[in-house]
């Protein structure tokens, strides 16, 4: 009987996974239409007095992304003033959904990667995540990467889909 070979585990593929560069900590969604008449209408005075009463502590430490849920026309510095006011206790807040927050932090994580290691090497981007990886942080990666490697790949190893080669020199 002939002996099964791995393949997989010996070739020269390195694997690029996101996953392993997922920033820990608690990300949470403020959402302004809990602070608006009805979810809709935003009066100053009564939003202001909500935000005086809210307890901003409890964002301690957190991610947060700050959005409305409603379809009501916000003016912008009302989010920004919500902003001012977690501030002092998030370590990141952007304006939108968690999503967005998701891609934010990892722009700024694949920023500062060093993509050298990758010269001219096939590289797999690994597609399955049990972690909220956003389609951003895909497309930034293999941005980065692209200048760098022999080839590009997505999936997992047994069926990867091709996405780029260098031309042969």
């Amino acid at each position: 009987m002939e002996e099964i070979i791995n393949k997989v585990a010996s070739s020269v593929l390195e694997v690029f996974d996101l996953e392993d560069y997922y920033p820990k900590g608690i990300r949470t969604q403020i959402d302004i239409s809990q602070w608006l008449l009805e979810g809709f209408l935003l009066k100053e005075k009564d939003f202001r007095e909500h935000l005086k009463n809210h307890d901003w502590t409890q964002y301690k430490d957190h991610y947060v992304a700050i959005n409305c849920s409603t379809d009501a026309i916000v003016p912008a510095w009302a989010s920004i003033l919500v902003t001012i006011q977690v501030a002092p206790f998030a370590k990141k807040i952007v304006n939108g959904i968690l999503e967005d927050l998701d891609a934010a932090l990892y722009e700024e994580i694949l920023a500062k990667i060093d993509y050298t290691v990758y010269q001219d090497k096939p590289v797999i981007i690994k597609g399955c995540s049990k972690k909220p990886v956003p389609m951003r942080a895909y497309v930034l990666a293999a941005q980065n990467l692209q200048p760098f490697a022999r080839s590009i790949m997505y999936g997992e190893a047994c069926s990867a889909v091709p996405l780029y080669k260098t031309a042969k020199k």
